[in-house]
């Protein structure tokens, strides 16, 4: 809001002078405070495509400009020394000096990526270390709740951050008419407020955006890339993505799984049959931590506790199953 201000002030300002003094030989008051105010709007204009670059073009498009300059006043040597009428000289001179500028902005602004701006010194790397060692977190990963647990645990180390196009992501799901979503809306605010309570824990809402950009998932790689930080997140599709463009993810389900206890074919185990599995005749259990147990020749034994003997495991990208068969004289009991 503050900054709206300052440009219309900007414009009323240089409007109002050329008012008054009518500049470029503009006889008509108006006249010179429209062009004036149309001058002002073009510096505006000028102004928001620098805001948007990037460091590293910024400086190269100012080196850039600063030797095409230096090489058109070289060229001007020359052609003053030429036998050429003085006003196509002086063209040519123009000519010449907008010429050079103008190809040394561009291709000053293009190779600007190669720079290494904190080789100049730390002024140029302002909180860069901060925001290369933040992580950033998801709408999944913060309903999830899981996040909260690790970090007070002292396993997510730097600045936590929340883009505020995440924060309202949540807060939408937290309004959703649907009981179910509204609930996990509500529960990943109280992730929030509980890990922001903490004293321990560096929890900052950014207000850093990306208007050009809908998918809440790509403004939240597109932050990524522009801080070199990591995403932390326990959707599958957004850690897929995320690789294809080379950012660094923390993926809660991959923890998880790695946390896991190891499990080796003939381990005896007891699980309770809780539903009939794909195949014929086989029943499906759940260990304490989610994992599934796929039993062979256990569809009779539904609703019961049964000792099984472990005939492999099989890892894939949703987590870790379990298959075995029953112990020919393994315990049998019905649940309560």
């Amino acid at each position: 809001m503050d900054l709206i201000v300052i440009r219309l002030l900007f414009v009323a300002l240089l409007a109002g002078v050329c008012f008054y003094l009518r500049p470029f030989g503009i006889e008509n008051g108006w006249m010179a405070a429209a062009a004036g105010a149309l001058a002002a709007g073009a510096v505006i204009v000028f102004e928001l495509r620098v805001r948007a670059l990037s460091l590293k073009r910024l400086i190269g498009a100012v080196a850039g400009s600063v030797l095409g300059i230096l090489g058109a006043a070289l060229f001007c040597l020359v052609l003053r020394s030429a036998l050429l009428p003085g006003a196509s000289s002086a063209t040519l001179q123009i000519f010449v000096l907008l010429l050079m500028a103008y190809v040394g902005l561009l291709v000053g602004a293009s190779k600007g990526d190669l720079l290494n701006p904190a080789a100049l010194g730390t002024v140029f790397t302002g909180d860069r270390p901060a925001r290369r060692s933040a992580k950033l977190l998801d709408t999944s990963v913060i309903i999830d709740g899981r996040i909260a647990d690790i970090a007070e645990a002292g396993f997510i180390d730097g600045m936590i951050v929340v883009p505020e196009f995440v924060l309202r992501e949540l807060q939408v799901v937290a309004d959703s008419t649907d009981s179910s979503k509204r609930q996990r809306g509500r529960r990943g605010l109280d992730m929030l407020q509980r890990m922001q309570s903490n004293a321990c824990l560096q929890v900052q809402i950014v207000p850093d955006d990306f208007p050009s950009i809908r998918e809440v998932d790509l403004k939240l790689l597109e932050l990524a890339k522009k801080w070199e930080a990591k995403v932390v997140t326990n959707d599958f599709n957004l850690n897929k993505v995320a690789h294809l463009h080379h950012v660094e993810v923390l993926n809660i389900n991959d923890l998880a799984n790695a946390l896991k206890p190891v499990v080796l074919p003939g381990e005896k185990m007891n699980v309770v049959i809780l539903k009939e599995g794909k195949e014929y005749n086989q029943g499906v259990g759940y260990l304490d931590d989610g994992t599934m147990v796929v039993v062979d020749h256990a569809r009779r034994m539904i609703g019961r506790s049964v000792d099984i003997s472990v005939t492999s495991v099989l890892q894939t990208a949703s987590g870790k199953m379990i298959f075995g068969k029953m112990d020919e004289n393994g315990k049998v009991a019905e649940t309560a």
